[in-house]
């Protein structure tokens, strides 16, 4: 970091500004022949200022208090310099003007407030879900500050690559307490994108100069999110439970299975997102909450007959919705016993039905990936194609057909005879 080689306060008046003789006293800063004037709270008679001393004449009763006030301006701007010398900062007139003033500064906003700042402007942007993810990083920003850095705040000018790398080994090295399982490497790379959104709000806010996510390289490890295939889902389709509430389960998990509605569509389902399409049977209608994108879904028959057990029932009219709400948390842990019940030893998640929808029902039953990126609510192809899984069964019938149109093919070929009958020949 460059340092300053020369650096001086000076106070002075300016005496064609002064009204009935009375005038500002000005503090000049100067670092390097940089330079910078601003006025101060305080004035003096334009008769009483020495210009050679930088103060009042020293026989002016007033002049031991307004010299005494000047040296500790003086003081308080020098030790300014000196903090951020010592901390290796580049210093600047302008800098130290404003930190005297109270003014905000790129070194003196903070990260806290800058996370305010960001909830407050996209509260009406984001679902209340990606919020509190937000809320899940800025906890963990804040053990990290507290633990390893002995503070509670740090400025946002202070965020460089070494805090991005100290904060991503916390993040790798810490070990809940309670029941959940230590973060894995995609989770660790979740919080650090969230971090780099708020820098990169800084950024456009120019409340920051520079990015310190310049040369950070985020590594994801691909994961394969897990599906039913049609013989897994057909047993739970078919399976019934002596429990209510896992019938219940059952039924939402494969409706999304037959859809693609995530979890929280789901439980916003309502009467008038069922409309009839072009075709004369029902379609959901809605924009995903997640996204806001529109989704339009014609409804298969298994999903039909869901529907209707459902969309007039006492519980679900008290919600005004189609189906019972249910909390994410019970769910998921009705799922659970759902598939151990039936002997499936994958995770169920509304996030494997989703999957499921687009792989098993429909990538594997010919529908074109395009169409499926549409029901789904993607804004592009390339969100689709993680979803979309190549079956060792869907790869056999594509060979299968392969095979077939070749066959013909190869059967009205001449067979060549082979070299030793020909050499037979000619002998």
């Amino acid at each position: 970091m460059k340092t300053s080689q020369s650096f001086g306060v000076h106070f002075t008046i300016k005496k064609e500004k002064a009204k009935d003789g009375v005038t500002n006293v000005y503090v000049s800063v100067t670092i390097n022949k940089e330079r910078i004037h601003f006025a101060l709270k305080h004035y003096v008679k334009v008769d009483n200022w020495d210009k050679g001393r930088g103060g009042l004449k020293i026989k002016v009763p007033e002049a031991k208090e307004t010299n005494a006030y000047l040296e500790q301006v003086k003081f308080t701007i020098t030790t300014y310099y000196q903090q951020l010398q010592i901390a290796g900062k580049e210093v600047t007139p302008q800098l130290l003007k404003a930190m005297f003033l109270g003014e905000e500064t790129e070194q003196t906003y903070s990260l806290s407030k800058l996370m305010d700042y960001h909830y407050e402007t996209a509260s009406a942007a984001l679902t209340w879900s990606t919020l509190k993810h937000y809320a899940v990083t800025r906890r963990y920003l804040e053990k990290f500050l507290k633990e390893k850095r002995n503070t509670s705040d740090i400025r946002i000018n202070d965020i460089d690559y070494k805090f991005i790398i100290d904060f991503e080994t916390y993040l790798r090295n810490h070990k809940p307490k309670d029941h959940q399982r230590p973060m894995n490497n995609n989770g660790v790379m979740k919080h650090l994108i969230r971090l780099r959104k708020m820098t990169t709000l800084a950024l456009k806010l120019t409340w920051i100069s520079r990015d310190p996510f310049k040369n950070y390289k985020f590594r994801y490890k691909k994961v394969e999110t897990a599906f039913l295939n049609q013989k897994e889902l057909d047993s739970i389709k078919v399976k019934d439970f002596a429990i209510d509430r896992l019938n219940i389960v059952r039924d939402l998990f494969v409706f999304s299975c037959y859809t693609g509605l995530s979890y929280v569509d789901l439980m916003n389902l309502k009467e008038n997102n069922i409309t009839a399409g072009e075709d004369g049977a029902n379609w959901i209608k809605l924009f995903r909450q997640k996204s806001n994108e529109p989704t339009n879904i014609p409804i298969l028959p298994v999903a039909q007959q869901i529907l209707e057990r459902y969309r007039h029932g006492d519980r679900a009219e008290i919600t005004g919705t189609l189906f019972p709400n249910l909390s994410n948390q019970k769910v998921n842990s009705y799922l659970k016993e759902i598939g151990f019940m039936n002997g499936i030893k994958k995770v169920l998640t509304f996030g494997v039905a989703r999957h499921t929808f687009a792989t098993t029902v429909t990538l594997s039953n010919n529908v074109p990936i395009e169409t499926v990126s549409k029901m789904m609510g993607h804004t592009k192809i390339a969100t689709t194609q993680i979803y979309a899984r190549v079956l060792l069964k869907k790869i056999g019938d594509d060979m299968s057909m392969l095979r077939e149109k070749l066959e013909p093919e190869f059967n009205q070929r001449p067979v060549r005879k082979r070299s030793s009958d020909i050499v037979k020949k000619v002998k």
